[in-house]
């Protein structure tokens, strides 16, 4: 009997780390790789932080080089991306108009940027940030004296405005909530990386509606209520939107994101990985859909795990990361912004852990500057900790877990 053909329908970095976990487990299947970007499959944090700050170059991203795919028998198509799935026949179309069959589907088509549907969005000059050429045209727009107007305050509009700044450029952030960060931090911790901004020099303006960008060809401004704030680079960065059509067209369920089991699987034979899935998370006891690097590495392994007919489930806890100006901080679980916060250490020394808790248990910790603690923030989700041990810093760590 023939080895399972497996189709992965995107080139993202859960892609390049499923079809390593299968080789790396002696897997010798066929496998077909789709992509869009013309790019081997990269770790997508680094676009926002080391790449566009200057201090690594885009090729150190990559998963791995291009040698291995050829030399362990993957066919890369990078630039050949999927147009439709046959799902009953077992095959998928791509650009070039190829008919490639399938025994099992993978579907890691990611997410793209959400853009603003107003006057002047597609003017040059307007930006977002999700493929290399978009780090590149950043990293070559910024410099000194250059008017760089961020539309939004989440991580990737935060990140953007750090590295503006080091390339010495005034900068602008335009956010519509009241506190940045509010809805992942609550107001608390989002308040601090608020201040963190502004104490490096970034006009962060909150509770803001842009409604429009002006210029002929070239954006020269942003409307933000009865203000045009001059620009000669505006970045939007407003979130992002799972890349659901093929799997919709398909006849796939589509809830934010395609929607799968513990173990990846939309149907029998078909699943889905990373920024596009919706995925039931069997310690949190919900569905998640996480747009993060260490989701996307740890579904890419699962998914493996799940074609080789292992027992296993998407049962971690949600992890990102974030480095801005002098600030660098982890974070793992899932917390609301209702949450009480506990602090260990002093918030205003820029070095400290945050503990969110709901009746007692914890639900997200936070190390701020404070490194190699992530295991053991890690295994204190879940657990029932008296808030005034949590703050106590003579206290060890691991001597909270029970």
């Amino acid at each position: 009997m023939s080895a399972p053909r497996l189709v992965v329908v995107g080139a993202g970095m859960a892609a390049g780390h499923l079809v390593g976990a299968l080789r790396d487990a002696g897997d010798e299947r066929p496998i077909t790789v789709l992509g869009d970007e013309g790019q081997r499959p990269f770790e997508r944090p680094g676009l926002s932080k080391e790449v566009l700050l200057g201090s690594k170059e885009a090729d150190s991203l990559y998963v791995r080089d291009q040698d291995w795919y050829d030399d362990h028998g993957v066919d890369g198509r990078w630039a050949d991306p999927a147009v439709s799935l046959d799902l009953e026949g077992g095959s998928v179309r791509t650009e070039s108009g190829e008919s490639i069959p399938f025994d099992d589907l993978v579907i890691a088509t990611g997410a793209r940027p959400r853009t603003l549907d107003v006057p002047g969005a597609g003017l040059t000059g307007v930006h977002t940030l999700r493929r290399m050429d978009d780090t590149a045209a950043l990293r070559e727009a910024f410099g000194p004296g250059v008017r760089v107007v961020v539309v939004g305050a989440g991580w990737i509009g935060l990140e953007v405005a750090s590295a503006a700044r080091a390339a010495g450029a005034e900068v602008t952030v335009l956010e519509y909530a009241d506190v940045p960060l509010a809805a992942a931090l609550g107001p608390v911790l989002g308040q601090h990386f608020a201040d963190l901004h502004r104490r490096n020099g970034v006009d962060l303006r909150t509770g803001v509606t842009v409604t429009g960008f002006t210029g002929d060809a070239r954006v020269t401004g942003v409307r933000a209520g009865e203000e045009e704030v001059p620009a000669d680079v505006v970045v939007v960065g407003v979130g992002a939107v799972p890349n659901t059509d093929l799997a919709e067209a398909a006849g796939l369920e589509v809830d934010n994101g395609v929607v799968v089991d513990e173990r990846l699987q939309a149907r029998p034979h078909v699943l889905a990985i990373g920024d596009v899935a919706s995925a039931t998370n069997t310690t949190l006891g919900q569905r998640l859909r996480v747009e993060h690097w260490d989701n996307a590495k740890r579904q890419g392994r699962l998914a493996a795990q799940v074609l080789l007919g292992e027992d296993a489930s998407y049962d971690w806890q949600p992890y990102f990361y974030t480095d801005q100006f002098d600030l660098g901080m982890e974070y793992v679980g899932r917390s609301a912004p209702e949450d009480d916060v506990v602090l260990r250490g002093d918030q205003g020394s820029g070095e400290f852990i945050a503990f969110w808790t709901r009746e007692g248990t914890v639900t997200a910790a936070m190390n701020v500057n404070v490194w190699d603690v992530n295991d053991d923030l890690r295994a204190l989700v879940g657990q029932r900790v008296e808030a005034e041990r949590l703050a106590d810093e003579a206290v060890a760590l691991a001597d909270l877990v029970s």
